[in-house]
């Protein structure tokens, strides 16, 4: 272990799970997004199996995510260079599924491979999962630091939209998938222009009130 590592423990963890997506990236045209793909990248990396069940105890499931957090890094690298603030909130929106449909079409072919693998029943979850981090991750860069519900409805709804879009770019051509994503703002904006000035917090405010008078009586609400 060299003296970097000894300061960074995790070094090899890291450096290793990207040399193993990138040999997945390059088997999965032919293999599939598999156990079998996952075991090949593994071998090609130099790794026992005794170290892919502790670096990937999932195996194509782990990779799945590596390939998923590997785009979004691409794709918020590339939104590096575009200052959200001088943009409106639907072309913020816009830029950012746009910049992550097409950090991913750099893998396509590996892309259409895992799109079918997370798409199975088994995996439908983690695909759910990698989506809202995605969302997440696109909705800090636009500047979005609301913290009540509001937080969790917007990546919900991104989420929707990211789904359908990466699947469509991967299979149907960018056209398709920016007509797509140019339809699901458009709803997204007028829904947010219905919740505008609406108080969804009310009905929460008022069960904690009842309970208050049952727990302590008429004071509690003064």
């Amino acid at each position: 272990m060299s003296p970097s590592d000894e300061t960074d423990p995790d070094r090899w963890a890291r450096e290793t799970e990207q040399a193993v997506l990138d040999h997945a990236v390059a088997l999965a045209p032919r293999l599939g997004w598999n156990a079998t793909m996952a075991r090949a990248a593994c071998v090609e990396a130099g790794l026992s199996q005794g170290d892919q069940d502790l670096l990937l105890p999932h195996g194509a499931r782990d990779l799945a995510a590596l390939l998923s957090r590997r785009h979004d890094d691409r794709a918020l690298a590339a939104l590096a260079e575009v200052d959200p603030v001088t943009l409106k909130i639907r072309e913020r929106i816009a830029r950012g599924v746009s910049a992550r449909m097409e950090a991913g079409a750099e893998d396509l072919e590996a892309c259409r491979k895992c799109a079918g693998f997370l798409a199975l029943p088994h995996n439908a979850e983690s695909g759910l999962k990698l989506a809202w981090e995605t969302a997440d991750r696109l909705w800090v860069w636009a500047g979005d630091t609301a913290t009540d519900w509001n937080h969790y409805s917007k990546r919900t709804i991104l989420s929707g939209i990211l789904v359908p879009a990466l699947t469509m770019r991967w299979f149907d051509g960018r056209e398709a998938a920016e007509a797509f994503v140019a339809d699901r703002i458009d709803n997204v904006m007028t829904f947010e222009k219905w919740k505008a000035g609406k108080d969804f917090e009310a009905p929460l405010r008022r069960v904690t009130e009842v309970l208050s008078r049952m727990r302590y009586g008429p004071k509690a609400e003064a």
